[in-house]
């Protein structure tokens, strides 16, 4: 797909992956309108503040980038939320609430976002070769190798990775792609909470890069799957061949 003079919405655009993302899409000549909660926009996007697990935000954010100068083309999935917590811990049970509230956000509100982006783009008019849009997931390592204390994470990552393959058969026939990244450890503002001692032992985990990866690799891979007609209902690994320990 070209990229230059096309629409895309950049969930979690604010900062962070989806801030990479939406930086390097508007570099190669894109309308970026960034949905999410607080923040600022990359200059030249257009930023619509927004809850993905609201229906009404989602749908105003989907309009506003129907209404860019370019025809709504793609979406990158990158707004979620994280916990640590046990399922057991010496003050008892996981809270049902902060299991429920993960899982509305990173699984939730993904759907959210596709099933909406993806009735405005298949009204468009398709490409040359009946592409009409593409659709770019974030998932985690956490969908495959959770650690003790990511089950919400884990849960709420694997549930993007296993609908990966069913939405994109699906919207295959109305030339819709549907691909999803699993990062491993990047350096987002979460990361950035933490001493740059820990961030550089967490780093050394990564067999090669020996470091945190930088959100400009995850954007990359991004702009590749949209420029890459063939890649769909796939799951790539973007983690420097890491596998997380138990713990």
């Amino acid at each position: 797909m070209q990229i230059t003079d096309r629409t895309f919405l950049v969930t979690g655009g604010a900062s962070g992956l989806g801030g990479a993302t939406a930086a390097a899409l508007l570099e190669r000549g894109a309308h970026v309108v960034v949905a999410d909660r607080a923040g600022t926009a990359p200059a030249g996007a257009v930023l619509v503040q927004t809850d993905v697990t609201d229906a009404s935000a989602v749908a105003h954010a989907v309009d506003v980038a129907t209404q860019q100068p370019g025809p709504l083309a793609g979406v990158v999935n990158c707004a979620g939320i994280g916990v640590a917590q046990k399922v057991l811990d010496r003050s008892g049970p996981h809270p049902l609430e902060d299991f429920m509230r993960v899982l509305e956000v990173n699984l939730g509100g993904t759907f959210n976002v596709i099933r909406l982006a993806a009735a405005a783009m298949r009204d468009s008019e398709p490409g040359p070769s009946g592409e009409r849009g593409v659709i770019v997931n974030t998932a985690s390592v956490a969908a495959f190798e959770g650690q003790i204390g990511q089950a919400a994470y884990s849960a709420s990552k694997g549930g993007v990775v296993a609908m990966t393959l069913p939405i994109a058969r699906e919207l295959a026939r109305y030339g819709i792609r549907v691909a999803t990244i699993a990062p491993g450890l990047f350096l987002t503002p979460m990361m950035g909470e933490l001493s740059e001692a820990a961030r550089e032992s967490l780093g050394q985990q990564v067999p090669f890069p020996a470091r945190l990866g930088d959100p400009s690799e995850f954007a990359a891979l991004a702009v590749h799957i949209i420029e890459n007609q063939m890649v769909n209902g796939e799951v790539i690994r973007l983690d420097g061949a890491l596998r997380m320990a138990a713990r």
